[in-house]
């Protein structure tokens, strides 16, 4: 793991010098949109409404609109804000661990010591444990004020990241408002039903079969040849800083389709000399399919 972030906590006159690591990662496979006729990739660019010009990442400003007015903030606006740039995760408080609501977490941090001793960072985490506390902290990450949880995972401190108490919508059901009446029998049974079920959770028994069978699907069509030239199909990445220009490979998405459409139809006799973006389609011969490159 590499670290995003250095800094300390501090409570008192006490400083624990921590490094911060993202705690999770997403493990769903990466999925491009293509052109189903030809394989071709969709690319977006961002278009001026005004005068329908593609406008360069660099000339972009932001805006509010209230529904009837815009206002522009433009980078030296935003830049004029107030930025805290403090390395301190400050300690705000220390709260009963149960009191921190599970609907206001939100990202995840390992906390590792920073120092060449880390007695502070274990005395932190031990009074954390023995007094069953959870620290309200705040600090600062990528220019924005973070309100955060620090508690103890194993022998890890962990730095939750909360949402603001605005950022959590009131549930409010008519429909829970009338009085219901639950028979004891009812009840009983349902905890019957419950304990049935009931087991010790271990996060490792579980899976995402849907991306475990995506990656068995991918698998088998690059085993049986399913596939584009990655290269001619894709093409280069776009450049955010030239506003998302999309690269004419038109005439390479060309031969590439008709190579992979003569080896569907009969796996060609011949291989074609690899078609360059410049380059018009190659003629009229019976192509191989090319293997897969790793995207």
């Amino acid at each position: 793991m590499r670290a995003i972030w250095k800094g300390a906590v501090a409570f008192g006159l006490v400083n624990v010098p921590v490094k911060v690591y993202a705690a999770t990662e997403d493990h769903d496979v990466s999925l491009h949109q293509v052109h189903a006729a030809d394989g071709g990739r969709i690319r977006y660019q961002r278009i001026c409404e005004i005068d329908g010009e593609v406008v360069p990442y660099a000339d972009i400003d932001r805006a509010y609109d209230d529904g009837e007015q815009t206002v522009v903030l433009t980078k030296d606006d935003i830049a004029s804000l107030p930025s805290e740039r403090s390395r301190e995760i400050e300690v705000v408080e220390f709260v009963p661990s149960e009191q921190v609501d599970p609907i206001m977490l939100d990202r995840s941090y390992f906390l590792e010591p920073d120092s060449s001793s880390p007695k502070a960072y274990v005395l932190l985490r031990r009074t954390l444990e023995e007094t069953d506390r959870t620290a309200i902290v705040r600090f600062t990450l990528r220019q924005k004020t973070r309100l955060a949880a620090l508690r103890v995972r194993g022998d890890v401190l962990v730095l939750q990241t909360l949402l603001w108490s605005d950022e959590v919508r009131e549930a409010s059901f008519p429909s829970l408002d009338e009085p219901v009446k639950i028979s004891a029998k009812e009840l009983e049974l349902s905890a019957s039903l419950v304990d049935s079920f009931a087991e010790d959770f271990r996060p490792d028994e579980f899976v995402d079969d849907y991306q475990r069978e995506l990656k068995t699907l991918i698998e088998a069509k690059l085993e049986q040849g399913d596939t584009l030239d990655t290269s001619a199909t894709f093409g280069e990445s776009a450049d955010d800083d030239k506003g998302g220009e999309v690269i004419d490979l038109m005439d390479a998405l060309r031969a590439s389709v008709e190579r992979s459409r003569a080896a569907r139809e009969g796996g060609g006799a011949k291989k074609d000399a690899p078609a360059k973006k410049s380059a018009k389609p190659a003629e009229k011969a019976a192509p191989k399919k090319k293997a897969a490159k790793a995207s």
